[in-house]
């Protein structure tokens, strides 16, 4: 008797066995299935603003040489002093202004000295404006020129010395472009959907891509063009 229930039981084991194993494939085989029906499209969709700067960086560099480096130094500070008095001339507060790094070479220490230079002594002065007004940068620089007229040659043509305009506000418009640019996404699915005879369903993934801001072009950097790629992908059905 212990026998037989002995051999019942080990039957009993194997069927159940054989059914979960056969279970596993068919809930395998119906997942397979269901994967490929499922249909998607994956669209983008592009949002783009221009946008005026808000916030401009600009250096104002001058050099001035001599033999007498106590007198230039001296000669230095006054320009600098008269550099920051045309800056508030102008409207720019001492917050917006600021002294930068000075630089001073003696060409008689460098391992290769010319003895037929004329001065020994050069220093490079920087006075930086950071202001949150461009009007007034753009203002003052079309009169800049009037510093030469105190002998204040200011650098305008070289990397250092470029303007930088910034646009700090992009939070601000940031919620309105990605829906915006998500919207023009939804507008290709329902193209794709309708030309291949489907309906758009839910979205299955979405994925915002990064914003750039870049200057429209080089004529005018105070001119931001701000951009951003949304990729999102739809369930499609019939």
């Amino acid at each position: 008797m212990n026998k037989i229930s002995n051999v019942t039981v080990v039957m009993a084991a194997a069927c159940l066995s054989i059914g979960l194993i056969a279970l596993g494939f068919i809930i395998k085989g119906a997942a397979l299935d269901i994967k490929g029906m499922e249909r998607t499209v994956q669209v983008k969709g592009l949002a783009e603003r221009e946008v005026v700067a808000d916030t401009v960086i600009w250096p104002l560099q001058f050099n001035d040489a001599d033999n007498n480096l106590e007198q230039l130094v001296e000669r230095v500070e006054q320009k600098n002093d008269a550099v920051i008095a045309f800056l508030k001339l102008h409207g720019f507060d001492d917050e917006e202004i600021s002294t930068g790094t000075q630089s001073i070479i003696d060409k008689q220490a460098r391992e290769y000295a010319n003895d037929n230079q004329k001065f020994r002594y050069v220093i490079s002065s920087n006075i930086i404006v950071y202001s949150n007004a461009p009007d007034k940068v753009k203002n003052a620089l079309s009169k800049v020129s009037q510093l030469a007229k105190q002998n204040i040659a200011i650098v305008q043509d070289n990397y250092q010395t470029r303007i930088e305009y910034l646009f700090t506000g992009l939070n601000d418009i940031k919620p309105a472009m990605v829906q915006e640019a998500t919207e023009k996404a939804r507008e290709v699915a329902n193209k794709f959907a309708k030309d291949s005879n489907s309906l758009l369903g839910k979205i299955k993934t979405a994925r915002q891509g990064q914003f750039s801001i870049s200057d429209r072009d080089s004529n005018t950097p105070q001119i931001k063009n701000v951009r951003v790629v949304t990729s999102v992908e739809y369930y499609l059905s019939d």
